[in-house]
């Protein structure tokens, strides 16, 4: 009998596709950084049996209904907006993400953002480097304190609590919304639950993990920065579309808002002529949410396993449109 057929859209640590050379026949993208062209994409979705896929590729309704062989997407990620997941359920394809894994390792490194950018640390990194550093003053590189202010988290699942609970250590008032109301983070950690306007007026700090869906998509546009303090900072670890880039450019521009924190944009990769990027007040990172080692080794596993499960006939640990598993 032919082994089932899996396709991997980016060359991931060959340990972690293990699990699936045992029960299927694998083939993997050659390149690291380089994404699978999408015509190739589309004639390996043809006849694979299951796709292992990065948040860079776009599986929509036109390549599916030619994957006829295609019973499971693996995203490598928590999120899962660049697949057409009502396409891939009404053709009965398990579509799987990596949750949980992530969580702590996004919270540290948006709570690191938020800091850098406060404190003003990668701007007095190169300071340094560009050999401007000539004498003390009072003044010299001031940030703003992070500690005892108010901050803002629009988003708040799993990444947002964790982010929440770090915020404690800085004794913050935490302030969120969230399509529905986090009780055990209110009881737990002290948070607020408020509407939109009301966390955007008053959080020193708004820091969006939101999904992308057509009610977040340009959530945060020029009417939104306008209601902002003129002192707040904004953090955005979530999806580049939720932000209307331009109107951002501007508020940050004209000290409509203080300054920005952005590991996702809403092209990536972005130019470093990125209008954004010629800003002092804006600490820019390429989408490194969840890059440690432990956590994308974890990530990688997880995604293989899933896999695994389907092709095997088992459920897998996570599934995002579960409603297959029993059609």
């Amino acid at each position: 009998m032919e082994k089932p057929y899996v396709f991997i859209t980016r060359k991931v640590p060959e340990e972690t596709v293990k699990p699936l050379e045992d029960i299927a026949t694998v083939h993997m993208w050659s390149s690291e950084e380089e994404p699978v062209p999408p015509d190739v994409l589309l004639e390996e979705a043809k006849h694979a049996d299951a796709l292992y896929t990065m948040l860079s590729e776009r599986i929509d309704d036109s390549l599916l209904e030619q994957a006829d062989n295609l019973k499971v997407i693996a995203n490598l990620a928590v999120g899962y907006d660049n697949i057409d997941i009502s396409a891939a359920t009404k053709r009965g394809i398990a579509v799987c993400n990596t949750p949980d894994i992530l969580s702590d390792t996004t919270a540290d490194l948006t709570f690191s953002l938020l800091m850098a950018t406060a404190r003003r640390i990668v701007e007095a990194a190169q300071y340094i480097k560009n050999d401007q550093w000539k004498n003390w003053s009072p003044l010299l590189m001031a940030g703003t304190d992070i500690h005892h202010k108010t901050i803002g988290i629009v988003g708040m699942g799993r990444i947002g609590s964790a982010v929440a609970k770090r915020a404690t250590g800085f004794d913050m008032e935490i302030l969120y919304h969230n399509r529905s109301r986090k009780r055990e983070v209110e009881d737990q950690l002290g948070a607020t639950y408020a509407s939109f306007d009301q966390l955007i007026q008053k959080s020193d700090y708004v820091v969006c993990l939101a999904p992308l869906t057509d009610e977040t998509r340009d959530m945060f546009n020029q009417e939104t920065f306008s209601k902002m303090k003129s002192s707040a900072i904004f953090i955005n670890a979530s999806r580049g579309q939720v932000v209307d880039e331009t109107a951002l450019y501007e508020a940050l521009s004209n000290q409509v808002i203080a300054a920005a924190g952005l590991d996702v944009f809403r092209e990536e990769p972005i130019a470093s002529d990125h209008p954004l990027l010629g800003l002092d007040n804006v600490v820019a990172l390429p989408h490194i949410g969840s890059a440690s080692l432990e956590t994308r080794y974890g990530m990688a596993n997880l995604a293989s396993r899933n896999i695994a499960a389907v092709l095997s006939g088992r459920t897998p640990e996570a599934i995002v449109n579960d409603s297959v598993l029993t059609s």
